[in-house]
């Protein structure tokens, strides 16, 4: 597959971190197929927008979310239509100006195009803790912090 239609795979990531920075719900569970799936950072899953939506909007509405920082590390095509998406990821605690290394964390997108549109079919937020590896949240924090703006 060519660049461009990488660079419209990871247009779809940037989307969804940035209804998730902007706290809102319905943008991002209108990124997703109508049968869609979220797995959250702590193993929560949710299937079809309007469970991501009812998921996610409570979450919004009463908690103070940090934003997301990431770097993009792969997108590989299974198909011209079918696509997987890796990056890293960390997060920013509202009112502060550093990565919190407990929550990093790997994002895994799997990406199909429907008429003409790419949507996510799958999202998975898995921690990157490292255990008995301090050294890689230290690697991995130090890549991310490069892009703190």
């Amino acid at each position: 597959m060519g660049q461009s239609v990488s660079m419209e795979v990871q247009a779809i990531y940037q989307q969804l971190l940035d209804a998730w920075n902007n706290r809102q719900a319905r943008g991002m569970a209108d990124l997703f197929t109508e049968d869609g799936e979220s797995i959250g950072f702590d193993g929560s899953q949710s299937k079809g927008k309007e469970e991501i939506y009812s998921h996610l909007k409570p979450i919004f509405d009463h908690h103070p979310t940090a934003r997301f920082i990431s770097k993009v590390k792969d997108v590989r095509f299974l198909s011209a239509d079918i696509a997987i998406l890796r990056a890293i990821a960390g997060m920013v605690p509202p009112q502060q100006t550093t990565i919190n290394p407990k929550v990093n964390t790997h994002h895994t997108l799997v990406v199909v195009k429907k008429e003409e549109d790419w949507r996510i079919q799958l999202f998975q937020n898995t921690p990157a803790q490292f255990h008995g590896r301090p050294e890689l949240v230290e690697q991995m924090t130090a890549e991310l912090s490069q892009l703190v703006k």
